[in-house]
Parts: structure tokens; C-alpha cells; sequence
């Protein structure tokens, strides 16, 4: 469901259960879920919603923030990248008779293969590197994951949102961040699978969650893996 106040307009799922009062709680991800009495009025529910209005979008940002969170790399020798959940060293080669900057992974190394030594150069390589795997990756894992579904995907594309980590529209198109390269597949797959969804439930009500659940009944954990270790993707 969604409501706009204040020229903002906010995401909310409803959860109907036996209790007093309406309450108002935020994932890690910053999703809005309002836990009301049963029978409870949808404008005591906005309501109760505009009461708390900029205090909820403030911590919405800071959780929406903090999950998809930075801080400095440096490209130098050993530093070390996430590929798959899992952090590799680089190594930095300068390679004058090169046609074009590559990455491999070898060796459990991330090799550079450059031109010319310099940090925006070696990010660039790396960010193609991720690019690339992510793309192929989330295919197969769409492709994965396709006999669930009865909608198929009309698009696929990797994207350098800084919101989110993927997101679906009413035309079926999905769009996934390219950073989801960095953790571990079953993470990639909670994604996936997350989006797929929206395909049956654009909003994030209690049949959307029904539906992940059914797919990927333990995604809790996966998402907790997104809350807790998101800051790390980074490059």
C-alpha cells in the first residue's frame, strides 16, 4: 500500500492481529510495516502513520542508507573485494601491449591487467569484472527459478542504482544493482527470487511475503546476510 503526506509518499504493508493499539515497525532493508487491530479503519491506519511521518522517513533513509552503506577502498596490492561472499586479494598488472583492461579471477587472486597504473583505471576494470558476472549470473538464477512463476521477466538489467538492490515495475521489467555480484549466491537468489515476486505482487503486502516465503522459505536469513554484511559491498 502506499500513502503521501507532506508531498512524500511512503511504502506500507498492513498486518491484521489480535492486539489494542496500531504499531508501526521498520526492517533492516527501512520496509514500513503497520501491525493493526483487526477491522482497523485504513484512515486510522494513515493516521496514525502522518503522527510519525518525518520521523519515519528519516529512519527509513538511514536503514535504506546503512544497508547499502560505504567507506574507502584503496587499489593497491592486497586489498581485498568481494566476489560470491567471498573476499579475494588483487593483483595489479601493468600491461602496455593489452587491447583493453581485464579482470580474472585465478588463483583465489582477483588479477587487473591494465595499461596504466592509476586507482580510476583499476575501479573501472573492476566495476566491468562485476558488470559482466552479474549479468550472466542473474540470468541463470532468473532462468533458475522461472518454473515458479507463470510471468516472464520482459527485461533484464544490471544498473548502478544506489537505493536498491533490484527492483520490478508493472511492465514486468527488472533491474538488478551490479554490487549483488559481491555476495554469496543464495543472497543473489533471495534477490531474485524477491523481484520475480513483484511480478505477481507489485506492493509488499502479506500475500508478496507469502509468496517468497513459498520460494525460499528460510529468505529471513538470507536477508539478514544483506543487513548485516551490505556495507562490505562496495568497490
Amino acid at each position: 500500500m502506499t500513502h503521501t503526506y507532506l508531498d512524500s509518499t511512503i511504502d506500507f504493508n498492513v498486518v491484521y492481529e489480535r492486539r489494542k493499539n496500531i504499531g508501526i515497525y521498520l526492517d533492516v532493508y527501512g520496509y514500513i510495516e503497520v501491525r493493526a487491530p483487526k477491522n482497523s479503519d485504513m484512515n486510522h491506519i494513515q493516521k496514525a502513520l502522518e503522527k510519525q511521518w518525518e520521523l519515519i522517513l528519516l529512519k527509513s533513509k538511514e536503514m535504506k542508507d546503512r544497508s547499502l552503506g560505504n567507506y574507502e577502498k584503496v587499489y593497491e596490492h592486497g586489498e581485498t573485494f568481494l566476489y560470491l561472499g567471498k573476499s579475494y586479494p588483487i593483483v595489479i598488472s601493468c600491461m602496455s601491449d593489452i587491447e583493453k583492461d581485464f579482470v580474472v579471477l585465478e588463483n583465489d587472486k582477483l588479477h587487473i591487467n591494465i595499461k596504466q597504473q592509476d586507482d580510476d583505471v583499476i575501479r573501472q576494470a573492476l566495476k566491468r569484472f562485476y558488470y559482466q558476472n552479474c549479468k550472466s549470473i542473474i540470468e541463470k538464477r532468473i532462468k533458475h527459478y522461472q518454473s515458479e512463476f507463470k510471468v516472464k521477466p520482459r527485461s533484464i538489467k544490471i544498473t548502478d542504482d544506489k537505493k536498491n538492490w533490484g527492483t520490478c515495475n508493472s511492465k514486468y521489467e527488472l533491474t538488478f544493482n551490479w554490487k549483488l555480484i559481491m555476495a554469496p549466491i543464495e543472497v543473489i537468489d533471495y534477490v531474485v527470487v524477491h523481484e520475480m515476486c513483484h511480478t505477481v505482487h507489485l506492493n509488499h503486502d502479506r500475500s508478496f511475503w507469502r509468496l517468497v516465503g513459498k520460494v525460499l522459505p528460510d529468505y529471513g536469513q538470507r536477508q539478514n546476510w544483506l543487513a548485516l554484511s551490505g556495507w562490505k559491498m562496495i568497490l
